[in-house]
């Protein structure tokens, strides 16, 4: 399970918490313009852009969970179990599978507007990486300065949303939970007026019970409330730091501590990392389970016009700088 956020402070961010019961290996990746990209069906795009993301690297293609390209322009995937449906290859379309989909879209499209004229295209193949990469459901949010989009592969075919929250977790579809969310819309940042009676006298006994009510589990449809809730009233100094530090906040609020989620003796679903793209300056910033300190990777210190991608495996061991 995951959570995606979208949130402009100044400048653009964008980034998620990646949920899984376990690491794949993964690290930061960073592949520039002359990187061969080969597609199972689609023709690679001729249009050539720098990337930078989270990806576990088999074969020597780096298999996305986000990224960002040099314009700006960032996407993620997020597990969509029992609601993603994969088709056969279509004439006519343009035919990926989804392990495809964060790459070509970062290397075809430079905003949001290109993303939105291509995505009417796109027909989701059932086809899998290789062998031990089985085929994962997934759903995508993609974003730029100007907005955000859901894309949700649905036996209808692509479904594709205009999302004003600027939030995206895992089930139902997004239309559901976006509905879900009027079913709290007396939540409030503010200290609450008393609406209970007019022949009681109520007030508050604490700070923050405007927001009582609001979900605490770690279900999909809870921290989705949970994280649009936070991301339409969190306030930040326009500092890098201050908006960097906003965001990650805003992660922590959904984030899955190891043991909270059992999906058998043993295992847990936690939060693996959380990234923070800054999408204007094009710096990816990357937190783990194990490692709460903040470590930045610059794509604008990279050579954009070499062939062979970069790997930064992400750190599994907790720094601590001493205060005294």
């Amino acid at each position: 399970m995951c959570t995606a956020i979208s949130y402009t402070n100044k400048k653009h961010y964008f980034g998620r918490n990646l949920d899984l019961e376990g690491s794949f290996g993964e690290g930061v990746s960073i592949v520039p313009r002359n990187f061969p990209w080969r597609f199972r069906f689609a023709e690679t795009p001729k249009t050539k852009s720098a990337l930078i993301g989270v990806a576990t690297v088999a074969g020597g293609v780096p298999l996305f969970y986000d990224a960002m390209n040099e314009h700006g322009l960032a996407v993620a995937g997020l597990n969509f179990p029992k609601n993603a449906v994969y088709h056969e290859k279509k004439e006519g379309a343009c035919n990926l599978a989804s392990f495809e989909f964060i790459p070509y879209v970062l290397l075809t499209c430079k905003t949001l507007g290109d993303a939105r004229a291509l995505l009417p295209r796109i027909n989701f193949v059932h086809e899998p990486f290789g062998a031990g990469f089985p085929v994962t459901p997934l759903h995508f949010m993609i974003s730029d300065a100007t907005g955000s989009l859901v894309a949700e592969p649905t036996g209808d075919g692509l479904m594709i949303y205009e999302n004003p929250v600027g939030v995206l977790t895992n089930n139902p579809p997004f239309p559901v939970q976006l509905s879900k969310l009027n079913d709290y819309l007396n939540l409030t940042p503010y200290e609450p007026v008393s609406r209970f009676s007019d022949r009681l006298e109520l007030a508050p006994y604490s700070r923050g019970m405007g927001a009582l009510g609001l979900p605490g589990d770690s279900s999909s449809s809870s921290r989705f409330v949970r994280a649009a809730f936070a991301r339409a009233n969190t306030v930040a100094d326009e500092t890098e730091e201050s908006s960097v530090s906003a965001f990650f906040r805003m992660l922590d609020n959904v984030a899955m501590p190891r043991g909270c989620v059992r999906l058998k003796e043993g295992v847990y679903e936690e939060t693996v990392y959380s990234s923070c793209m800054n999408c204007d300056d094009k710096i990816y910033y990357v937190t783990t389970n194990a490692d709460r300190s903040v470590t930045a990777f610059d794509l604008r210190r990279e050579d954009p016009e070499a062939c062979e991608p970069k790997f930064y495996p992400l750190s599994r061991s907790l720094r601590i700088a001493f205060g005294n």
